[in-house]
């Protein structure tokens, strides 16, 4: 694709452990175009984080390692530059929002001096010019320029996570990351951020993947949306058609998990039994002891992508028409 900015082929990642091998990432296979914005969901361990640490090439090793794949970036393959010419990308023209601000920023350096080191390093200013620099994204986040003399304890959680966006979009990425970017702040900051991100796409053409469990977070910034389940992509859409007619019974678990206020039910439907243990993942289709519509062969045999509309890919024996009797169009 011309337009790609992002493009990742057959993705697998592993680590070895004392209890066996965890396939964390398992032939994930996503693109990204310039300026759109890609929501990543899933339950914890699907293979959220990986798949962004893949892309950053910080999957930590050991004990985890890259098995196959490829991710190519502005058609460039990631894996076959030298560490030194990674570092020339990572942080500059593309950048992470970490889960985690307080464990990301540096406790003994100021925060100014943190987005300094960035900019002073990728862009090649000299300090003055990095001061100004710092200033000036910390107002772009709605921090007062004054307050980069100040370490990350003296700020709250959510003004943790501000600087943790200024600090990532310092550098004009054309490409941004972020993990769980409104993790345990309260509604109103998380209101605050989104609409940050969504002014800076605007502003600066930023792509962004947005890894996230909020199905409302999705809705609200995002273009695609790819739904993973342990360590796989299940299915994957515009935010619109998935949204509005979700295909694959694991989606659809996830939406009767939410409250809807235009309906009047008693009890949610949730999904029933818990995501699989990485170390032991159940043959056949993975979500097939958790699936209301197994029938014998999602247990023997692994589903292939099937495309049943333009645009949209899910992974489900349904799809293949494999499960004699089941009507798509009425069930989805």
């Amino acid at each position: 694709m011309a337009s790609a900015l992002l493009q990742i082929q057959d993705l697998k990642v592993e680590y070895h452990t004392e209890d066996g091998i965890v396939t964390a990432v398992d032939n994930l296979s996503l693109d990204l175009n310039k300026g759109e914005t890609l929501g990543l969901v899933g339950e914890t361990g699907a293979g959220k984080t990986t798949s962004a640490l893949a892309v950053m090439r910080l999957v930590p090793a050991p004990p985890g390692k890259v098995i196959s794949g490829r991710v190519l970036f502005d058609g460039q393959d990631l894996s076959t530059l030298k560490a030194e010419e990674m570092r020339l990308i990572r942080g500059n023209r593309i950048s992470m929002i970490f889960q985690d601000p307080m464990t990301s920023l540096n406790p003994v350096m100021t925060v100014g001096r943190q987005i300094e080191e960035a900019v002073e390093l990728h862009q090649k200013m000299d300090n003055k010019t990095a001061k100004a620099r710092a200033g000036e994204m910390l107002k772009l986040v709605g921090i007062p320029a004054a307050r980069a003399a100040d370490y990350p304890h003296e700020f709250s959680g959510g003004m943790r996570q501000r600087v943790g966006i200024a600090m990532a979009l310092s550098c004009n990425p054309e490409l941004l990351i972020a993990d769980e970017p409104t993790t345990a702040l309260d509604v109103t900051i998380q209101a605050q951020v989104l609409e940050l991100m969504k002014r800076l796409r605007t502003e600066f053409g930023t792509s962004m993947i947005i890894i996230t469990h909020d199905l409302g977070i999705v809705a609200e910034a995002c273009d695609k949306v790819a739904i993973m389940y342990a360590g796989a992509v299940v299915e994957y859409g515009t935010v619109e058609s998935v949204f509005n007619r979700p295909l694959h019974p694991y989606t659809r678990g996830l939406f009767g998990s939410i409250p809807n206020i235009a309906e009047d039910v008693e009890r949610l439907t949730p999904i029933p039994g818990l995501m699989p243990d990485p170390t032991d993942l159940p043959y056949g289709c993975r979500f097939h002891p958790r699936c209301p519509m197994a029938r014998e062969i999602c247990s023997t045999q692994t589903p292939a992508i099937s495309t049943p509309e333009d645009g949209r890919t899910v992974a489900c024996m349904i799809y293949e028409g494999l499960v004699p009797g089941y009507d798509t169009e009425e069930k989805a």
